[in-house]
């Protein structure tokens, strides 16, 4: 058996956002209050600063869901080489960027927003890899 199964290049790609997404959680959870209070900043001249606390709860579930799918998808990629489970939780991850996006872009947040560009690159090559 290959350290990383046949799938090499999925299998990195997948665990850079499971780790992505993981650490993210874990941070949201840790310091709830904090993020809020950033994040409450970082939008106070958008139309979403009203809805903070429920988008970031949006974020959070999605992120962990992600996390969960692309964990399983990993061990069936090793076990069987089934790939339908991690390519749902890596379009999950995909969906959970261009949320990021359009909340970067409404703050006028252009540079993160550039930031998040290359997270959203490796994530769509990691969709087309899991697709064929």
């Amino acid at each position: 058996m290959k350290l990383l199964s046949n799938y090499p290049a999925e299998i990195l790609i997948l665990f850079f956002l499971i780790i992505t997404y993981v650490q993210s959680s874990i941070d949201k959870i840790t310091d709830w209050k904090g993020n809020i209070a950033f994040i409450k900043d970082h939008f106070k001249n958008s139309p979403l600063k009203n809805y903070v606390p429920v988008l970031l709860a949006v974020v959070l579930v999605v992120e962990i869901i992600a996390s969960i799918l692309m964990l399983i998808g990993v061990y069936q990629i090793y076990t069987s080489e089934a790939k339908e489970i991690a390519l749902l939780g890596i379009e999950l991850s995909a969906i959970t960027l261009l949320f990021l996006l359009v909340g970067q872009r409404l703050a006028k947040d252009y540079a993160g927003a550039m930031s998040l560009t290359v997270y959203f690159i490796l994530t769509v090559i990691g969709v087309y890899l899991l697709n064929n």
